[in-house]
This record gives structure tokens, sequence and C-alpha cells, in this order.
């Protein structure tokens, strides 16, 4: 399915169609978070079960009989943690009643293997993995969110056309959009589209990330950016060796900085924000020597900065 607005409004989206009474979310950065308080501003749903972990780490989801939706990203984008995308053990089937999975694959979808069968709706914006413009959302919908998208109409929920999943269910099966789409859009996400389907191995694959580069960079010497963001103290990656993605590093500025230079540096920042981090994407569109461009120009500022003491 598809419709106007990126994974941010189809947020909404999910808060009007998907969420029955109550959603659990895995809060583990900026973008994660920011569907928990969707969700949790919403006036016709209970307060939704925020599980939350350090940025750099992730949690995990905790079966809740009162939950009707997991939500977690499979890739956040703030802190580039991979999260598994699986059933949440201890839950029961959502034909059997059970609870709904939506997955945010905005920066990991043509990159990180998944099996869509865990989960019930897999959305994603197409500015990254698929290199295409933002303004789009799309989702790939189990026949238990169809079905779940069909209560809140039922249930006397006001939603408007434009966010309503029922519409762009509709819509989408007759190859059309409720509103009009940007359509330089659709067609560069329609060349990535291909271009991905006619790799024989997903790009997550040893082969073809030697083949495409997309984790070939330098920074200081000529080495993948994690392994040479990994021997700097002060930018590891996030925190565990699994956690970490394949197509979106991200380095982290202070973070094992003794406590009072830190408290210098980034008194005013919060840990995990944009502003406390550089975000090197490595999706399958990305050139090589694009990055490896962009590293020797950080190693060229972080080499002109005045000294502190």
């Amino acid at each position: 399915m598809l419709g106007n607005g990126g994974s941010t409004t189809f947020w909404d989206v999910a808060t009007l169609g998907l969420v029955r009474d109550r959603a659990q979310h895995l809060v583990l950065g900026e973008f994660s978070a920011k569907f928990a308080q969707a969700t949790a501003a919403a006036p016709f749903l209970a307060e939704p079960h925020v599980v939350r972990s350090e940025p750099g780490t992730r949690p995990d989801p905790v079966a809740d009989p009162d939950v009707d939706v997991h939500a977690w990203p499979h890739n956040e984008t703030s802190t580039g943690v991979v999260l598994p995308v699986q059933r949440v053990a201890g839950t029961a089937a959502p034909d059997d009643g059970g609870p709904l999975v939506l997955v945010d694959a905005t920066s990991a979808a043509a990159g990180v293997d998944v099996d869509l069968a865990q989960c019930d709706a897999y959305y994603l914006a197409p500015q990254k993995g698929f290199a295409s413009d933002g303004g789009l959302w799309f989702a790939l919908l189990s026949p238990a969110a169809i079905e779940r998208a069909r209560e809140p109409g039922g249930s006397g929920r006001w939603v408007p056309e434009s966010l309503s999943l029922t519409t762009a269910i509709d819509n989408s099966r007759l190859d059309q959009t409720y509103n009009t789409p940007a359509i330089a859009t659709l067609l560069m996400m329609a060349a990535q589209a291909r271009l991905a389907a006619g790799q024989r191995r997903p790009v997550v694959g040893r082969r073809a990330h030697r083949r495409l580069g997309v984790a070939a960079v330098r920074l200081g010497r000529p080495q993948r950016l994690r392994h040479a963001v990994r021997r700097r103290p002060d930018a590891p990656l996030t925190r565990r060796r699994h956690h970490r993605p394949r197509r979106l590093d991200r380095r982290r500025r202070g973070r094992e900085a003794p406590a009072a230079q830190r408290d210098r540096r980034h008194r005013a920042l919060p840990q995990g924000s944009a502003a406390t981090s550089l975000r090197v994407g490595m999706f399958p569109a990305v050139d090589p020597s694009d990055v490896e461009a962009l590293t020797a120009c950080v190693d060229h500022v972080v080499a002109h900065l005045p000294r502190r003491r």
C-alpha cells in the first residue's frame, strides 16, 4: 500500500487505523520515540507501554495481554541499531486475537534481511534505501493488519480520508492514490526497486557488500568505516556488535570521554540526539567513493579543530 507523507505520516495512519486500544513501543532513539508520542497523544487510546533502552543498545519486546500492537524500527535511524523482525514470544498470532507487529523499515529496507511473515506492517519512506525522495509512505500489510484497519470505522472513530488506512488500501488495490503523489518520487522508487530485484543475493551479503562497496570507506586509513571508528575511543559505534546495521553506521561524539570533558562539550545536547552524532548512510545506491570523500572531509575538519584544554 502507499500514500502521501513519509513514515511520520504513517505513524498517524497506524495510530488511527491499526492500534485498537494500546500499543507497546520499543524506544531506543529519536525516531522510535516519535511513534510512541503519537499514540500517547491520541485521546481515544490508552497510555502506550514504552520499553526504553539507552542509545546504542536495543530493548526487547515484552508480552503484555493489554497490548494489541507492538511497534519498533528495523533500524533506528538516530542511533543505527538494528532490531530483529519477529513475533513477540508469549503472544498469540494475530489471527487468534494476538497483537500486530508494526516495523519501521525506512532505514533498513533494501539493505537488511527480513522475514515478512514475522510482522504485519513493514512500512517505509523511500528516501534512504531506495534512493528516492521523501514524501510517500509504502507499507506491506498482512491480512490481519488489513482486517484490523477495517475496525475503527465501525467503532465510530472519526478518521480523515487523507489519513485513512482503509482508503489507502482501497486505492492501492486500484493502482491509484487518494491524493496525487509526486510522480518523480514514484519513478525513482520504481527504478531502485527494479535494481534491488535484480540482485541475486540480498545487499547485506558479503559478496554484494564487496561489489557495491556499501561499507568500503576510509576514516584516516583505507578501511571500513566501522573498523576505523571502533579504534577511536572518542567515537565508538553502537555498544554491541550484533546491534549494528550493515548499511547505516553512527559515529557518536564524546560518548566515552571523561565526564568532565563530556559535560563541557555537550552540556546542552541530549545523548543520542542528532546534535551529538554523525550518521553515515551506506545504502546500496550510495557510491563508495562518495563515502570516502565524506570521511576525508570529516578527517580534515577534525584535524583543524581548535584544541580544548
